[in-house]
C-alpha cells in the first residue's frame, strides 16, 4: 500500500540510528548483492551555528577543496617555482604530479600536450609560466561540463537519481529539494529505494525538514513507487519530482537490468521522462568514478552528474578524468554537510579554488 508523508509545522523527531527498524518497515527479501549503505540523517541547525557568520560560496568551495588543493595546487607551486627552467625533466615531474592527483593518464596527456604547444607558441622558458597555462588548460577541459540544470522545461520535471551504494543519493535529494524550493518551485520526493527501510526513513526526515511530500511504500517495487509519485505530482500540480533509487554496483548485471526497468516505467508514466538522469558520484572513489560514469551511462543514458563529498578527499582531480573520458555535464558539486553546500558546477571557480594556495 502506498503512503504519502506530509510534513507538519513541527518537525518530526529524527530516527534513532541505534534503534532496531520496526518489522513492518523491513524490506521483503532484499537482494543479497546490495550491501547496507550508511545513513546520514540531516542534522538540525543549532542556534549557535545559525548565529555564526556564513561564508560565501567561493570561500566554502576553497575550504571544501582544501585536500585536493594540498595535493595539486600546493605541490605545483613548489614544482613550478621561480628560477626553474622548462625542460623535459620538468614535464616528466609535472606528469607524475597530475597523475597522482587523480587526473588520470588520458587527461594528463591532453593537458601536457596543450601546455607544450603553448610553450612553443609563446616562447616560454620559465617554469613559473606553466602554472597560469595549466590553469587555463584545465578550465578549457572542464568548461564543457559546466551546464546548469533547468528544471522548468517540463511540469512535472522528473529527475531520476542513480549511483553505487553509499554515493550519497538520498542526501543529495534532500539538498536538491531545498535548492529548488529556494527557487520558488514545489517538490515531491519518491522513495524508490525500496530495499532499505532506513533509506525511506531518511527521505521522510528530509521531507519533514523541507516541508515536502514523500511518496513511499513499505514493500514492493521501486518502479511502482516512482510511477505512483508521478501520478501524485500531476494531481497536485507539482513542479519537480525527485526519484530515489537503490544503490547498485555496475558489475551487478541483474540490478542494472532492474534500474533500466525503472527508467522504462517512468517513460510510460510520462512520455519523454525522465527529463534528467542524474548519476551521483562519491569523489572519494577517484578514478573509479570514471568507470561508474561509463557503466551507468551505457545502461541509462546519464544526462548529468553530481559529485559529492569533495570536502573529504584529495581526489577532486578525478573530475578532469571524467571530462576527458566522457564529458557529461556536472550539474552539482558538494563540499560539505549543510543543505546549501551543494551548488551548480562552475569550471573557473573550481580551478581557482584548487590552485589558489
Amino acid at each position: 500500500m502506498f503512503s504519502f508523508f506530509k510534513s507538519k509545522s513541527k518537525p518530526a523527531p529524527e530516527p534513532d540510528p541505534s534503534a532496531p527498524v520496526p518489522e513492518a518497515l523491513q524490506p521483503v527479501t532484499p537482494p543479497p548483492a546490495i550491501e547496507s549503505e550508511a545513513v546520514t540523517t540531516p542534522e538540525p541547525v543549532t542556534e549557535t551555528a545559525a548565529a555564526a557568520p556564513r561564508l560565501g560560496w567561493a570561500q566554502r568551495l576553497k575550504q571544501g577543496l582544501a585536500k585536493t588543493r594540498g595535493r595539486l595546487g600546493g605541490q605545483l607551486s613548489s614544482l613550478l617555482g621561480v628560477g626553474r627552467k622548462i625542460d623535459t625533466e620538468l614535464f616528466e615531474e609535472l606528469e607524475t604530479l597530475l597523475i597522482t592527483a587523480d587526473i588520470g593518464m588520458d587527461a594528463t596527456q591532453a593537458l601536457l600536450d596543450t601546455l607544450q604547444k603553448r610553450v612553443r607558441r609563446e616562447g616560454w622558458t620559465e617554469a613559473s609560466d606553466l602554472k597560469a597555462g595549466l590553469k587555463q588548460a584545465l578550465v578549457d577541459l572542464l568548461s564543457p561540463l559546466q551546464a546548469p540544470l533547468d528544471v522548468t522545461t517540463h511540469k512535472p520535471f522528473i529527475l531520476m537519481l542513480a549511483g553505487v551504494n553509499g554515493a550519497g543519493k538520498t542526501t543529495t535529494i534532500g539538498k536538491l529539494a531545498k535548492l529548488y524550493q529556494s527557487q520558488g518551485l514545489s517538490v515531491l520526493l519518491a522513495a524508490g529505494d525500496t530495499f532499505r527501510a532506513a533509506a525511506r526513513e531518511q527521505l521522510q526526515v528530509w521531507g519533514e525538514r523541507n516541508n515536502v511530500t514523500v511518496v513511499s511504500q513499505e514493500k514492493g517495487d521501486s518502479a511502482a513507487v516512482i510511477f505512483d509519485a508521478i501520478q501524485a505530482a500531476r494531481a497536485r500540480n507539482i513542479d519537480v519530482v525527485l526519484a530515489d533509487t537503490a544503490g547498485r554496483l555496475p558489475t551487478q548485471l541483474n540490478l542494472m537490468e532492474e534500474i533500466k526497468k525503472v527508467k522504462r516505467v517512468i517513460e510510460k508514466a510520462a512520455p519523454g521522462a525522465p527529463h534528467e538522469v542524474l548519476l551521483v558520484l562519491d569523489a572519494n572513489t577517484g578514478q573509479n568514478a570514471v568507470s561508474q560514469v561509463r557503466a551507468f551511462d551505457d545502461a541509462l543514458g546519464v544526462t548529468g552528474l553530481a559529485l559529492t563529498k569533495l570536502d573529504g578527499t584529495a581526489k577532486g582531480g578525478a573530475i578532469a578524468a571524467i571530462a576527458q573520458a566522457r564529458p557529461i555535464p556536472v550539474r552539482y558539486i558538494g563540499v560539505g554537510e549543510s543543505v546549501d553546500d551543494l551548488q551548480p558546477f562552475n569550471a573557473h571557480e573550481f580551478v581557482e579554488a584548487v590552485f589558489t594556495v
